[in-house]
C-alpha cells in the first residue's frame, strides 16, 4: 500500500483553521507525515504573520513538510523587493495592498498599519524593516510542484497537454479556465487549490482543496494514497471520490 501524502489548501492567514487541520493530519498519520502545503499562506486573514511562523517552526522541526508558492505568496515576495513589482496579469486597479487581494491585512499582522492615502513608498520601507527576513527567504524557497507516481501537486494547475515536466511558473500559480475545463485525464491526478469551492472537491482528472479559508470558511487538508483520496474530519476519513 502506498505510503499517505496529506495535503492542506489555501490557508490566507487563517492561523486558527491551520492549526486544526495541522491536529487532524497528525490524528490520522502521525507527527511524521508527510505533508504537501498548496500554497496560499497568506492574505486577507488576520494572522498571516503566525502562519508563516508556524510553518517555519514546523520545517525546522524537521517535518516532512513540502511547501508550493501561490500567487499571493509571489505577490508579497514581489512587492517586498527592493523596488516593488506588481503582478502584470491583475486588472489595472488591482495592487498587492487592495482590499480585495489581502496585503493590506499581511502588513497588518506585522503591526504595519496605514490608510489608502499612505505614500506606498514609505509603506514600502516600513515593511522591509519590520517584515521578518526569514519569513521572505521561505517564500523564495516554495517550490512551484510536487509529484509522486501518481500525483502532481501544485497551487493553481496545469496548462492542458504540456507536459508536467515544461509547465511554466505562471500557469501553475495563476491558472483557471483552460484547466478546470478539461475533463479528460491528465498524467497523473492534478491536486490544486487556488480557486474556491464550496467544499473539497473531486472532478476524475483533479481535486481542488481551495474551500474558500480566505473568505473565512473551513479550510481542509485530505490524504491520498495513491489515487485515493479522503478529506479529514474530527470524525475520521471521509471518501472524496469523482
Amino acid at each position: 500500500m502506498p505510503k499517505p501524502i496529506y495535503a492542506v489548501g489555501d490557508i490566507h492567514g487563517q492561523h486558527g483553521e491551520l492549526s486544526r487541520v495541522l491536529d487532524l493530519i497528525e490524528a490520522d498519520g502521525g507527527s511524521d507525515a508527510q505533508v504537501v502545503f498548496v500554497g496560499d499562506y497568506i492574505d486577507r486573514g488576520a494572522d498571516s504573520a503566525a502562519v508563516l511562523d508556524t510553518l517555519i517552526a514546523g520545517r525546522d522541526a524537521g517535518r516532512d513538510w513540502t511547501f508550493l508558492l501561490g500567487n499571493h505568496d509571489r505577490m508579497f515576495d514581489w512587492w517586498m523587493q527592493d523596488y516593488p513589482r506588481q503582478e502584470a496579469f491583475l486588472p489595472v486597479e488591482l495592487y498587492w495592498l487592495h482590499p480585495r487581494l489581502g496585503g493590506d491585512t499581511t502588513l497588518a499582522s506585522y503591526g504595519i498599519d496605514f490608510t489608502v492615502k499612505s505614500r506606498q513608498t514609505a509603506v514600502h520601507a516600513e515593511a522591509l524593516k519590520t517584515v521578518p527576513k526569514a519569513h521572505m527567504d521561505f517564500i523564495a524557497t516554495c517550490k512551484l510542484s510536487h509529484e509522486t507516481d501518481a500525483l502532481f501537486f501544485c497551487h493553481a494547475g496545469i496548462r492542458p497537454g504540456v507536459p508536467l515536466d515544461q509547465q511554466t511558473e505562471h500557469d501553475l500559480i495563476w491558472i483557471r479556465e483552460e484547466f478546470h475545463e478539461v475533463t479528460t485525464p491528465h498524467p497523473k491526478l492534478i491536486v490544486h487549490g487556488h480557486t474556491p469551492v464550496d467544499a473539497a472537491t473531486h472532478y476524475g482528472n483533479r481535486v481542488n482543496l481551495d474551500t474558500g479559508a480566505g473568505y473565512g470558511k473551513p479550510m481542509t487538508a485530505a490524504v491520498f494514497e495513491g489515487r485515493d483520496c479522503w478529506t479529514l474530519s474530527a470524525e475520521g476519513r471521509v471518501p472524496l471520490t469523482p
